[in-house]
């Protein structure tokens, strides 16, 4: 995500910490090409003016010039500005009251169906079990049956009108089910460019509606298309909040930190793949974190928070302080970063990571892991009988791996404890610091 615009700050970083001495000459050419790269990213001219003369302000005076390391004050100025350009806080979806109606409309092509699956998932996740969506996209050719079909793959129900032409006429039908349900998304029909009638079924619909929320999709690989589209939705429907879809592969920048600026409505949400949990809620500090290179500690929190309970990862830290924990407890470390995502895109996540070549990185050792231990009996994986050559030769058979593989997961899993168990726990370190 961001790669291109990521290398880019990351080499104005770079040059910028191997100056010997920073001068103001320095900050003016670290500042002219950050300028460049964000216009090479599609950001709006007008946004990295005023982006720029917010970092010059702050870059050139006493503060950078005077400080202890100058370049990381620097590189502190580009990440708070940045934030600021993204709205600073975290916005959040409006969920007060029930029944919510959510309107949610796009070009063709940017992911808006989809994206109305995956918002119903979320919603399942932040405790709305009642969720119904509804199909007011009658214009492109098994939009309905799309959006039917994902609805039973995320287990909410579905409404739809057959043979029925007028979205209007499917959105009054499906309001008088709207006692029955917390939350009613409606996917609208999108266009290849904006054009009148489109705007005015949207204006019909939202009369018809009155939505709670009137959410924009924007595929963000569009860069500044996806800015002026939205624009223009804006003006004619009064959209609430935006959504970035496709922010998976090396989108350009334009979107996302231009879209704010211009249409005053928060972004909400991005979609960072196909999948229906590829989508996580707009974070400034985290978007920032990204496009500057930095990891995404936000995300990586809010995942593994997700994925196990306090009482779950305090179990753990204590067998792992005591140096107790088995090969059950690894198989479900294992299989809760298999949930987080690839190993690749949690990588990515971590700072620094991005500079190591990730592209060999790959889930096969985590399989091959999982299918070591998940051939282990329930006694062997909690350690009660000893791996002896003969069970080790039956779990590499089950597994379908061979003996080298089970010997070196054995050796690297002991390698670990015996590690753990070497460290100092709190009071001796308190203790050796003089504490």
């Amino acid at each position: 995500m961001f790669d291109s615009l990521s290398d880019k700050f990351q080499g104005i970083f770079s040059s910028f910490f191997s100056a010997k001495k920073i001068t103001e000459e320095n900050l003016v050419d670290a500042i002219r090409q950050v300028r460049l790269a964000l216009l090479e990213a599609d950001v709006s001219y007008v946004i990295v003016k005023k982006f720029i003369k917010a970092v010059k302000e702050k870059a050139l005076g006493e503060v950078v010039l005077k400080a202890v390391s100058p370049q990381e004050q620097f590189v502190k100025i580009v990440h708070d500005e940045l934030v600021q350009l993204l709205g600073s806080e975290e916005p959040t979806l409006p969920l007060e009251g029930a029944p919510n109606s959510i309107m949610v409309c796009g070009l063709q092509g940017s992911g808006k169906t989809t994206f109305c699956a995956k918002l119903a998932k979320w919603l399942l996740k932040k405790g709305k079990t009642k969720i119904l969506l509804v199909a007011c996209d009658l214009q492109r050719p098994a939009a309905v049956e799309q959006l039917g079909i994902l609805a039973e793959k995320v287990k909410v129900d579905f409404f739809t009108v057959e043979n029925e032409k007028n979205p209007v006429e499917v959105a009054k039908q499906a309001l008088k089910k709207s006692s029955e349900y917390e939350v009613l998304i409606f996917d609208t029909a999108g266009r290849l460019q904006v054009d009148k009638e489109l705007m005015s079924q949207l204006q019909e619909l939202k009369k018809q509606v009155k939505p709670n929320s009137t959410l924009f999709v924007a595929n963000a690989q569009t860069g500044q298309e996806a800015v002026n589209v939205a624009s223009a939705f804006h003006e004619q429907v009064d959209v609430t909040g935006h959504v970035l879809t496709m922010l998976d592969g090396d989108a350009r920048a334009g979107a996302a930190l231009s879209i704010l600026e211009v249409t005053k409505r928060p972004l909400l949400f991005e979609g960072l793949g196909e999948k229906i949990s590829d989508l996580q809620e707009f974070n400034p500090r985290s978007l920032a974190d990204r496009v500057l290179g930095m990891g995404d500690t936000v995300n990586l929190v809010k995942k593994a928070q997700e994925m196990m309970d306090e009482g779950d990862a305090k179990g753990l830290e204590e067998k792992i302080r005591k140096a107790s924990f088995t090969y059950e407890d690894y198989l479900k470390q294992i299989q809760m970063v298999k949930k987080m995502g690839s190993l690749k895109s949690i990588l990515k996540m971590i700072p620094g990571a991005g500079k190591l070549p990730l592209d060999d990185v790959s889930d096969k050792e985590l399989y091959k892991v999982e299918a070591l231990i998940l051939s282990m009996t329930p006694a062997e994986r909690v350690e009660k009988v000893e791996l002896s050559h003969s069970r080790k030769k039956r779990v590499a058979q089950g597994s379908g791996y061979g003996l080298d593989d089970i010997n070196k997961l054995v050796k690297s899993f002991k390698q670990a404890r015996k590690l753990f168990k070497n460290l100092p726990n709190q009071k001796q370190m308190l203790k050796a610091f003089g504490g």
